[in-house]
């Protein structure tokens, strides 16, 4: 029987106050419950030693948006020094929201999007829709709806903000509003290791006009049920992120859609790196992710999973 497996869960070491971390201190406490030497560990710290990590679990690095180029160079040092899950370049993959265009291509139903490297072809999308149609304008590597907006296509802020992320390097998302979003009926749905979990609502996020409601970026996640057509969607997707990338079934991720009247059940987005569980409302699904994370550890080359908890 191998040494105790140490494992890192990756975290940052500052969270807003309206947008903590909930999920990293159970499931830390679930993982030592089976024998793993679990602890949290902030990606930037350089007096972490990651080689001495059997696995590190991205959790919640979430700052990572400001410091892009440190991140990427940390997972490839990461990556070098021991295994990351999800794996890295599934990561990389997902960090860029062309990925939904590269899913609408293997049959996933999306929002219709286009992709814009310049202010004259956002311009024309902008033109394109009647004046007082409302439209989303945000830049493809973003998080926590940084730089997102929701406009009156007239409205020059949305042209303003298409400038504002194509002058920092970014490319422009241009897509249609989906009513449905603004009255809250996204729903984000959780699949762990192949299973799907649970499933939240977590309220609507943009105010019109630009900007976030409430001028921060605050979830209110409330526990909700999800119908079989749901279910199958959000297993779909994962296999056809399996299919895009050749990376296998994920660790964990959250599969956020949306039922509309314009275009049926949609993918808002896949996100694979760092999602919040929301463990918090769903305590139960700990130990499903816990359980998951013994289970990889199993197949690390140098370590078998420890005896003193479930498998499964």
């Amino acid at each position: 029987m191998s040494a105790t497996p140490r494992v890192g869960v990756v975290v940052t070491d500052t969270y807003p106050a309206e947008d903590p971390d909930h999920d990293t201190a159970p499931l830390v406490t679930a993982l030592r419950a089976r024998g793993v030497a679990a602890a949290p560990v902030v990606w930037h710290d350089a007096t972490v030693d990651w080689a001495a990590h059997d696995l590190l679990v991205l959790r919640s690095p979430w700052d990572y948006p400001e410091r892009l180029g440190e991140f990427l160079a940390w997972l490839d040092a990461a990556e070098q020094a021991t295994r990351v899950l999800n794996p890295p370049a599934l990561v990389r993959w997902n960090l860029d929201k062309r990925y939904l265009g590269q899913l609408a291509d293997l049959g996933v139903g999306v929002v219709p999007t286009t992709y814009r490297t310049s202010l004259d072809d956002v311009r024309d999308d902008l033109a394109a829709f009647a004046p007082d149609a409302h439209v989303v304008v945000k830049p493809a590597v973003s998080a926590g709806a940084r730089d997102t907006g929701l406009f009156r296509a007239d409205d020059p802020r949305a042209l303003d903000l298409a400038g504002r992320i194509l002058a920092a390097g970014g490319l422009v998302m241009v897509q249609p509003e989906v009513p449905e979003l603004s009255q809250g009926r996204e729903k984000a749905l959780y699949v762990v290791d192949g299973t799907l979990t649970h499933a939240i609502a977590k309220g609507a996020l943009l105010a019109p006009g630009g900007g976030l409601i409430g001028g921060v970026y605050a979830e209110h996640p409330e526990r909700v049920d999800v119908t079989a057509a749901e279910a199958e969607f959000a297993l779909e997707v994962v296999r056809a992120v399996d299919r895009a990338t050749g990376s296998g079934v994920p660790l964990y991720a959250r599969v956020d859609t949306v039922d509309s009247a314009a275009h049926g059940l949609v993918l808002l987005e896949a996100e694979l790196f760092e999602p919040a569980l929301n463990l918090h409302v769903a305590p139960e699904v700990t130990d499903v992710v816990a359980a998951a994370v013994v289970a990889r550890l199993g197949e690390c080359p140098a370590h078998r999973a420890p005896s003193g908890g479930p498998r499964r």
